[in-house]
């Protein structure tokens, strides 16, 4: 299945010194290493310096877009199956400095506050035989990157980049993902994106239905009154008998269940509320639903559900593949490690999902007997390390790497005294 990936592909590289430096680099991303930086998968892939890796991600001439399109082709040939859901949500990269691409201090839910950061805006693929990260676009704040033009131009941002919020970035990923042929009837986000009438209104345009988080204050219209109401004041009106039981899917400890109502809202016939209540705590969300044909409250409560899909693909590509383990400025080196990080994931992903076709892809699914689970992302990539072998490493070619590095910290450090001592006021 590497090889077929990998054949996908080659066709992205122009020169076979790439072709080899990509293969080597995926084949890093799914290693063991500790670190996914250009310096660690250099010295994972045997290489004497990391020249190759940083070339593949700077200056080699492919297309990272291509190379996306490819990647959201083969998540769709190995998950696709009725009832995909497509997902936009957001994760931060913390960053120290200001030169990187989109780096600025802003809110990140990685950190849980305002960090110095740079935030990526993403669409999850997700189906019953898995989910994968199928897209990605840079953040680009708009005071302090998109009207300073000598900080674009260190940065590599292209000139026809433009200043673009994060819901006109995810649209632009749907509709990409629509144009391409993915059958997805479904998108859902979080409050980011469905507090935004734009995006729904494009969803409609394009006939495709949502189920969107929005805030507790958003106005609703109840059997097309005229005054709107607050959708927290809706369901403090909903009787006992509208709230039904359901799980919207399994979590670390098993099914998540929930108190779901749905209220009709507007005069379209297909438009909803739902609204989702913690049995503990009695706490609501909310969700705006549009479809262009009729849903059951069962299918708004599986789509809500499908949303969490999003934060596990970044945990999973944070944690196995090394999305955030970049070192990169560049916009066009963000780019592209990001989307090899992506195919990565998608690779494991699809390992995943062929290793048990007629079962379940959720790993919580209740077993008989001694049944081991089936087969997760963690557990294949540990696998992998047995079938890619790193090349041997000798005492040699350690104490080579060692003095790499240190002499590169060390320019580092003198390039750093020497900064701090020039701005240092004179006494």
């Amino acid at each position: 299945m590497f090889d077929q990936i990998m054949a996908r592909i080659a066709v992205r590289f122009g020169r076979v010194e790439a072709r080899a430096s990509a293969r080597a680099y995926l084949l890093g991303l799914l290693s063991k290493a500790e670190r996914k930086n250009c310096w660690q998968l250099a010295e994972q892939a045997g290489h004497a310096r990391p020249g190759p890796m940083q070339r593949l991600l700077r200056y080699a001439r492919w297309d990272a877009d291509a190379v996306r399109d490819d990647l959201r082709a083969y998540a769709v040939e190995h998950l696709g199956t009725d009832g995909g859901v497509l997902i936009v949500d957001e994760t931060g990269f913390v960053k120290k400095g200001r030169a990187s691409a989109g780096v600025q201090r802003q809110y990140t839910g990685t950190a849980g506050r305002i960090e110095n950061s740079q935030v990526g805006v993403f669409l999850a693929y997700a189906t019953s035989r898995g989910r994968a990260l199928v897209d990605r676009q840079l953040y680009l704040p708009e005071s302090s990157w998109c009207t300073d033009p000598g900080r674009r131009q260190a940065a590599g941002i292209p000139d026809e980049i433009e200043f673009a919020t994060k819901p006109r970035l995810a649209w632009e990923m749907i509709a990409a993902a629509l144009d391409a042929g993915v059958e997805a009837p479904w998108v859902t986000g979080d409050e980011a994106y469905g507090q935004d009438p734009q995006l729904r209104a494009r969803l409609e345009e394009a006939g495709t239905g949502y189920v969107m988080a929005v805030a507790c204050s958003t106005r609703v219209r109840i059997n097309s009154g005229l005054t709107p109401v607050r959708a927290d004041t809706a369901a403090g009106r909903l009787p006992v008998t509208a709230w039904q039981r359901w799980s919207a899917g399994s979590g670390a400890k098993g099914p998540r269940h929930y108190d779901w109502a749905w209220i009709h809202i507007g005069t379209d016939e297909h438009r909803h509320l739902l609204v989702r209540r913690n049995r503990t705590t009695d706490e609501l969300a909310f969700c705006l639903c549009w479809s262009p044909t009729t849903a059951t409250l069962a299918e708004l409560v599986r789509v809500a559900g499908v949303r969490w899909s999003a934060e596990e693909c970044f945990q999973a590509a944070k944690g196995q593949v090394g999305l955030d383990h970049y070192q990169v400025r560049h916009w066009t080196s963000w780019h592209r490690h990001i989307t090899l990080a992506m195919l990565a994931l998608a690779f494991l992903t699809a390992v995943a999902a062929s290793a048990a076709p007629n079962r379940p892809a959720d790993s919580h699914h209740p077993t008989r007997g001694n049944d081991p689970i089936t087969l997760t992302v963690p557990e294949i990539r540990h696998l992998l390390a047995t079938v890619f072998p790193a090349p041997a490493l000798t005492a040699a070619r350690l104490l080579h790497w060692s003095t790499w590095r240190r002499r590169h910290q060390a320019t580092a450090r003198r390039s750093h005294y020497r900064r701090r001592g020039t701005n240092e006021p004179a006494g």
